[in-house]
């Protein structure tokens, strides 16, 4: 099989720049040795107007066979003949990928010692390959499927089918195709990171054994450009060999590293929703910190009975606001490791739970979590998993009867905080929504707690009572809602319950007078610069805690943000 890549030059900068990039001589005929033949790399031209690099590959079909021990096109054949007498020598596939990275792995990673600056240079590149097998199998291969993984990226596509044979034209055209790719502005490492997913993806099949190492490969060699592909499906199934599990794992971690990059943040940072030191027993774990709030029976509590944890206290809190709406269709925004959706699935009023993290990790977890391999049909029918950025607009998030922020919002940096309430209350806009967040005020209860920290490493913040109160009627205020305060858990008498939750309910539309006003950050955040519509509609958000006095607060008399700017 053979390959040519083509660039043009002037004087001050020759085409034989090429040579440098690929790091092959192009006074030379150089042979490297691969798994399955021999690789030759020549250049027919090289001058400083026009320079052609050539790599043919000499594949040895036996040596296929035997390596390939039945896996693969070269060793699955429908009868012995076919073992030694295929396109598999010939046609550019995954073998030619392969060799590619073998000869070329320098200039793949896009280093040059010796010209340091040539590899950044954006310059002209024509690569012809006479013969490439398209088979579309399903998901419309041929010359179609040519533009449609090439065009994307910005290369001019010149793909023509070839006929099975030129004497007998009736008889068609082949699967293979003549491709001819050119730019006037790519990275020379750019275009061979993308032939080296995209061969193997025209021809639906690869002559090794697909192992979950290749999804590695397949994010490693289309970082900067697979992630905006608009057929990044396609190619993680066809590069994968259509094995499910690891195309679904491609297309999480594939999404997570969008959504970083969109929040301008790495992606260790959000994908941190499960938590590994799980098992810790002090404040910074998950439920274990929560646990250790327990505290001990009273006098009344049977001998050896368990409290509920502050975990358990909380979904019950959730699940009974959730009752008092009547919702049967709830999304858990930030649902974790579906610990909330697990208990939702158990009562027969839900008919539909969505579950949205932006940690792949969390889903995977969820998922293994709620058994739902093993669920019944029917069951698996109420529930769906996603992955999704909270701070962006999501169509998939509209015409819920409800939508739970489960310990979510103390997760975001406060200049972020409006994103999301214009995606929950102002674009998704549920009927009702459930927040739930901690009360930095009970935090002094916490013997394992050193004064001044949060409760969990990535809480950005935690608010006490009259800031979650001032954001909640702000928030109701701006989007329709009203509100009614809750504590959640042992309440204290002078810092209160651990837990505080917000359950709004849809109320009038606010009325379209915005002011824009600038708030000082909570101690030790930035500024927050916050927009704010007031309503003469909604003017009262009723604040009610349980077993106290209830407290109505009014619009005139919530004064303060939560992050202690004037509201109005």
């Amino acid at each position: 099989m053979f390959m040519s890549i083509s660039t043009t030059g002037t004087a001050g900068s020759p085409a034989t720049d090429l040579g440098f990039l690929l790091h092959k001589h192009p006074g030379k005929v150089q042979q490297f040795s691969t798994s399955h033949g021999e690789a030759h790399v020549f250049y027919p031209e090289a001058g400083d107007e026009a320079c052609t690099a050539a790599l043919l590959l000499d594949v040895d079909p036996i040596a296929l066979v035997r390596k390939g021990r039945g896996k693969g096109r070269g060793g699955s054949p429908d009868f012995a003949l076919a073992q030694y007498v295929n396109d598999r020598p010939y046609a550019a596939s995954s073998l030619l990928a392969v060799a590619l990275r073998t000869v070329f792995r320098t200039a793949m990673k896009g280093v040059c010692e010796a010209r340091p600056g040539l590899v950044d240079v954006l310059r002209p590149l024509r690569i012809v390959l006479p013969a490439v097998p398209a088979n579309g199998a399903g998901d419309g291969g041929g010359v179609a499927m040519a533009g449609r993984l090439f065009e994307p990226l910005g290369w001019r596509v010149e793909a023509s089918a070839i006929p099975l044979d030129e004497a007998f034209p009736e008889w068609g055209e082949s699967r293979y195709v003549r491709l001819e790719l050119s730019a006037t502005e790519v990275r020379l490492a750019d275009a061979l990171q993308q032939l080296y997913v995209l061969l193997p993806v025209l021809d639906g099949a690869k002559h090794y054994w697909v192992a979950p190492d290749e999804v590695d490969k397949l994010l490693a060699a289309g970082e900067g450009w697979l992630a905006d592909h608009p057929e990044q499906a396609l190619i993680a199934r066809r590069y994968l060999s259509r094995r499910w599990t690891l195309t679904r794992r491609a297309m999480e971690r594939l999404e997570l590293a969008r959504l970083a990059e969109a929040d301008d943040r790495e992606v260790e940072e959000i994908d941190n929703a499960v938590d590994d030191t799980a098992e810790e027993t002090g404040p910074q774990g998950t439920e274990s910190q929560e646990t250790a709030l327990q505290g001990t029976a009273s006098p009344e509590q049977p001998a050896g009975e368990r409290k509920p944890s502050l975990a358990e206290q909380r979904r019950t809190a959730i699940l009974a606001a959730l009752a008092e709406t009547g919702a049967a269709r709830v999304a858990d925004l930030g649902c974790g490791q579906g610990e909330l959706i697990g208990s939702l699935l158990e009562d027969a009023r839900i008919t539909e739970v969505l579950g949205v993290d932006v940690s792949a990790r969390a889903l995977s977890a969820a998922a293994r979590k709620l058994r739902l391999e093993r669920m019944t049909e029917r069951q698996a029918a109420r529930v769906k998993l996603v992955q999704g950025a909270l701070t962006y607009t999501d169509a998939r998030l509209k015409g819920f009867d409800a939508a739970v922020l489960s310990e979510v919002i103390e997760h975001l940096d406060l200049p972020r905080l409006p994103a999301l309430e214009y995606a929950v209350f102002g674009a998704a806009r549920p009927a009702a929504v459930v927040v739930t967040t901690p009360n930095v005020e009970y935090n002094v209860r916490w013997e394992s707690l050193p004064a001044g920290h949060v409760r969990h490493a990535d809480h950005r913040f935690e608010w006490d009572r009259a800031e979650f109160r001032a954001w909640a009627v702000r928030v109701a205020e701006a989007y329709g809602y009203t509100v009614v305060i809750r504590p959640v858990g042992p309440e204290d008498d002078e810092v209160g319950a651990p837990t505080q939750l917000a359950l709004f309910r849809i109320g009038t539309p606010p009325v379209p007078t915005t002011t824009v006003a600038t708030h000082p950050g909570t101690a030790g955040t930035a500024d927050v610069t916050a927009t704010e519509v007031t309503t003469a509609d909604v003017t009262t958000t009723e604040v009610t805690t349980t077993d106290v006095t209830t407290t109505e607060v009014t619009a005139a008399e919530s004064t303060t943000t939560p992050e202690g700017g004037e509201t109005r």
